[in-house]
């Protein structure tokens, strides 16, 4: 999604501001551009493109000043374009402003501003702000912006600067995320802490509503009635290293490789010692209060989603309470039934995803219990839910969630576990068992991670087709899904992944010779049904490569290829089966000369609806 950063201190600004933005260029941008006071005036050069294209532009004559903004947007309103690109002025050029989200009731704003005289060169919702905040001003800036918060509608991230007030900018926040960063006769503001981990490790998160007046030696934080908020600083304790690719030709190869340390980070502490138990000291819940419970909704979005989809077979499996998994941009569409005997369980690698936290406030309303799966601490929607699990997957840089994704299993699993010891739905003895196995898979990911040349070798085979499908039954179904959603995303290969006892039901009017399909078939209660449909598929000429555990000796009888995965118990096997399909994901991506860490149209943190 867009990123910003902002600088006040007694150096020159240009120089953090290219450097923060290309911090958050995993965030996903289509242009790029920076404004600075120089004393005098406040000059804007931003350009369409990449973070080179801006710095190309710059070159020979950087802006001059210790007081800036910048900004990578990713096009809503208006297609790329440089006059489209952020920072964004008002007429005079006196007011410049930066923003994340979507101003709702621009439309109406622009119209009224229009006929007082306001002349507008873009065709995006953020410059409505600009012009809004001149037409209000009447001396005091501060006074301005409060103004122009009570006027606008929607979700978002501002930061204001005006060359009336020079020494300070003004930030506020909602629904999407924000960061002080505190220096030394410097501060920061940066939409993500990447971005600032260079130049410090003390933060304010900002929460919704706050504004901040940051100068060069103070920050001074009021809630929207202009009342002051005491704020705890948070101190990043992940180093700069860790947003590095390390030696990696791209981030997500980088990440799929972090998989085995971030599912460690994951069970921590969480798993008993003698494996009797898991151990959630966030929860603290009790017998009484899951029974409390008629129904359980997990929502998410894109990979999140399909995490939640095994979730779900877990909770059901161990738990016996019923789940129902939503997409998160749906589920507040249609009405769900929820009440007070409804826990919402929502998943979001970033905690910022819109769509997911609108749909955990709508639960919230409803009178749900909530609870939020997450990855980075203080985001908005930890902050919104009552209760937390945090994955630990540390920093995921490349748009395509690869370490999120195993991570947020790991959780669903062992908050099935958890609830499952609670309830008493699962013996002593398997519960062991289970967990046993579950301290064995960081080390078999790695068992996985070291033979990849097979995969290599398919996706230079076969990563030119246009098509492919994934198909798979129970669990394998929900890993198909994952299977395909990271191929379509880096490769841009249309992949579709199919529950395979729907073949006939359609989908065999699209299987021709040569055309890749990708089995699993690792749930004992089906395979041989997976087997069937297997045999229908190579019946129409399908170039078939199988997913199977490492004891399985039949599948490769009826496949052209076979990848195996260490053995495991069948429920904790789609942590194993997805990683050479991530493999096989970003090797098809290579081959086509794609630009993994940076797919076309798409972005990290999905902060808009």
């Amino acid at each position: 999604m867009c990123g910003i950063v902002g600088y006040v201190g007694t150096k020159q600004a240009a120089p953090f501001l290219i450097e923060g933005l290309t911090k958050l260029e995993y965030r996903g941008y289509d242009s790029a551009g920076i404004a600075v006071f120089d004393g005098e005036t406040i000059n804007v050069e931003k350009t369409v493109g990449r973070l080179a294209a801006l710095k190309e532009k710059l070159e020979g004559h950087v802006p001059v000043g210790c007081v800036g903004i910048g900004h990578t947007r990713w096009a809503t309103h208006g297609r790329p374009s440089d006059r489209n690109s952020h920072p964004h002025t008002d007429c005079s050029g006196d007011f410049v402003v930066v923003h994340n989200g979507i101003i709702e009731n621009y439309m109406s704003l622009k119209e009224q501003l229009i006929k007082k005289g306001h002349e507008f060169k873009s065709e995006t919702d953020t410059e409505v702000i600009a012009h809004l905040l001149e037409e209000l001003y009447t001396g005091d800036f501060e006074a301005a912006v409060r103004e122009v918060l009570k006027r606008i509608d929607g979700s978002y991230s501002l930061v204001f600067m005006s060359k009336n007030d020079p020494d300070k900018l003004i930030c506020t926040k909602k629904d999407n995320p924000l960061v002080i960063g505190l220096g030394d006769g410097e501060n920061f503001i940066a939409s993500d802490i990447p971005a600032i981990i260079a130049r410090t490790r003390k933060t304010y998160i900002i929460n919704d509503g706050e504004v901040a007046v940051v100068k060069k030696d103070s920050i001074w934080i009021t809630n929207r009635e202009g009342q002051p908020v005491t704020k705890k600083i948070f101190e990043v304790n992940w180093n700069a290293e860790a947003a590095e690719k390390g030696g990696y030709e791209h981030f997500m190869l980088k990440e799929i490789h972090e998989q085995p340390k971030a599912v460690r980070e994951t069970m921590s502490a969480r798993v008993a010692k003698d494996h009797s138990a898991i151990i959630m000291e966030e929860l603290k819940w009790n017998k009484e209060y899951l029974d409390s419970f008629q129904k359980i909704f997990v929502v998410a979005c894109g990979t999140a989603y399909n995490a939640a989809l095994v979730g779900k077979y877990y909770i059901e499996k161990l738990v016996r309470i019923p789940v129902e998994v939503d997409i998160a941009s749906e589920f507040r569409y249609r009405s769900p039934i929820i009440d007070d005997r409804t826990l919402t369980i929502v998943v979001s690698q970033s905690g910022e995803t819109s769509d997911t936290l609108a749909a955990l406030k709508e639960s919230k309303r409803l009178g749900a219990k909530t609870l939020a799966i997450t990855n980075v601490v203080g985001s908005s929607i930890a902050r919104e839910a009552d209760q937390v699990i945090y994955t630990w997957a540390g920093p995921e840089i490349a748009v395509a969630s690869t370490k999120a994704y195993t991570t947020q299993l790991i959780t669903m699993f062992m908050l099935a576990m958890y609830m499952a010891g609670i309830k008493g739905t699962v013996t002593p003895e398997r519960t062991k068992e289970l967990l046993t196995q579950l301290h064995q898979i960081p080390a078999q990911i790695s068992e996985t991670l070291e033979d990849v040349e097979p995969i290599k070798t398919f996706a230079k085979e076969y990563g030119f087709n246009e098509d492919v499908f994934f198909i798979g039954r129970s669990l394998d179904y929900a890993v198909a899904l994952e299977g395909s959603l990271k191929l379509k995303e880096i490769s841009y290969i249309h992949a579709e992944a199919y529950a395979a006892g729907e073949l006939k039901h359609g989908t065999l009017a699209l299987i021709i010779e040569g055309v890749p399909v990708i089995a699993l078939a690792t749930q004992k209660n089906v395979y041989e049904k997976t087997l069937s449909n297997i045999k229908e598929v190579k019946a129409r000429d399908a170039v078939v490569i199988g997913i199977a555990s490492a004891n399985d000796s039949e599948l490769e009888k009826y496949v052209d290829h076979v990848i195996k995965v260490p053995e495991t118990d069948e429920l904790l096997i789609p942590i194993l089966t997805v990683v050479p399909l991530q493999l096989l994901a970003y090797y098809a991506a290579i081959t086509r000369q794609c630009d993994v860490d940076k797919p076309r149209n798409l972005a990290k943190s999905v902060t808009v609806e």
